[in-house]
């Protein structure tokens, strides 16, 4: 063998000893257990070593658009699935505004009718006194010799005698006919309350039909939302299994890559990639540390005020952690059966489950301090804002700004506790900073 030949052999031997002594290192780090050194890989032609890597390369090529076009899929689909979270809330808004407009005209109903039946007996009470005073002055000019004294007045030609009887008719009268016009003023004034009574009967009426019509738009909206949501998850779901097939040509091509230069490329490129990582992990916390130090005064997190009052609130949150979620689940008690939406929450079954929703899983945390209404965008305005920097343990946050869609509550040291979504449970999980509105709401302290 020439000399050239058997030092560039040499030099290849030394540098796959130590890729294999690296990848060991590695290997054993990972998984606490040694294996063996492998044995030497065998010496390929210049040729085979350019066409396995230029294989590599194209299939590596291909992964790569694949996993941007994936990367854009995901990010389509995650702005989908929040869409179709904030369609839930508005359905969630639109079905309680829907109830209190329904309630409101049923009140009026019950008023309209409580005036037609007042005004009514306020038309008979005036017949009534009237045909009274008729009988009165009818009887006065037929009673005879049978009024006694009266009659001397009632019977008499004389017109002194007549003057008296007028008189005395208009005495005795006068105290009807008070009556009858405190009765008449009584009857138009019962009059304007059944028109006014009806007229919001009306009002109301019109109300509730806006309401439903709002209703079921909000329902159309969801159920267009979840079926864009549908077919991106689909796509999604094609492409990542393209980008797999490929991921899988190009290990295999990977591993007809012989030769030691070729496997210390490819380590020293997941070092460098994975101490980047690393270094913009420490970037972060740092970061995250240095604003924490100065929002709360040096210490890690801020005191949480009225300490009984908030640890209540999250431990009630905390002693629901593992129930399913349901959309439209949960009260004051404790966890109900979810209800119908007609889009992603019916196929995950929701309405045959027990369980919270996120405003649900704040109704029941909370029920001991304020009772909050079935509606994320409701339950930010019942409380006080405060700036996220000032956050504290047992706040609501909010996500959604351009439209709430979700809540959950605040632990403190970058921790919340939520009710995700269909088909995952109540979780602890770090706070997202994506979409958040930049206030809490504080309902104690």
């Amino acid at each position: 063998m020439p000399a050239n030949q058997r030092a560039v052999r040499q030099s290849r031997g030394k540098q796959w000893l130590i890729a294999s002594s690296a990848g060991l290192a590695f290997l054993m780090a990972a998984t606490g257990t040694a294996v063996a050194v492998p044995p030497p890989p065998p010496n390929p032609s210049d040729s085979e070593i350019s066409e396995s890597r230029e294989e590599a390369r194209e299939r590596a090529g291909q992964v790569g658009q694949l996993t941007n076009r994936l990367a854009k899929a995901e990010g389509r689909l995650s702005s989908l699935r929040d869409e179709v979270a904030r369609k839930l809330e508005l359905a969630n808004k639109a079905r309680v505004d829907a109830e209190a407009a329904d309630a409101v005209a049923k009140q009026a109903k019950r008023d309209a009718e409580t005036a037609r039946r007042e005004s009514g007996a306020a038309s008979d009470a005036i017949t009534a006194a009237q045909d009274k005073m008729d009988e009165f002055v009818a009887g006065s000019f037929q009673q005879g010799s049978e009024m006694g004294s009266v009659s001397a007045y009632v019977t008499s030609d004389n017109p002194k005698d007549v003057m008296l009887r007028a008189q005395m008719l208009d005495a005795v009268s006068k105290g009807h006919l008070n009556a009858m016009e405190a009765l008449r003023q009584a009857r138009v004034e019962k009059s304007n309350a059944d028109a006014a009574a009806r007229k919001a009967v009306t009002v109301a009426e019109e109300k509730k039909r806006e309401a439903e019509e709002a209703k079921r738009s909000a329902a159309s909206a969801h159920e267009t939302a979840s079926a864009a949501q549908r077919s991106q998850a689909k796509q999604t779901k094609t492409l990542e299994a393209d980008r797999d097939g490929v991921q899988r040509e190009l290990y295999a091509a990977q591993k007809k890559v012989k030769g030691l230069e070729g496997q210390r490329d490819r380590y020293q490129d997941w070092l460098a990639a994975k101490r980047r990582e690393e270094a913009l992990k420490a970037k972060k916390a740092a970061m995250a540390a240095a604003n924490n130090t100065s929002n709360s005064g040096g210490g890690n997190s801020a005191p949480a005020p009225s300490g009984s009052s908030v640890e209540t609130v999250v431990s009630r949150a905390m002693s629901q952690l593992g129930v399913q979620y349901a959309w439209g689940g949960g009260n004051t008690q404790g966890p109900t059966y979810g209800i119908r939406d007609g889009g992603v929450a019916d196929s995950y079954g929701d309405y045959n489950k027990i369980g919270f929703d996120c405003s649900g899983l704040m109704i029941y945390a909370f029920a001991g301090v304020k009772t909050l209404p079935h509606y994320s965008g409701y339950q930010y305005d019942s409380g006080r804002k405060v700036p996220l920097s000032q956050m504290r343990r047992g706040d609501m946050l909010f996500w959604g700004t351009s439209g709430i869609h979700h809540v959950a509550m605040y632990l403190g040291n970058g921790q919340m506790i939520e009710a995700p979504q269909s088909g995952l449970r109540v979780r602890v999980v770090p706070v997202r900073y994506g979409d958040i509105l930049p206030y809490a709401t504080r309902l104690i302290g």
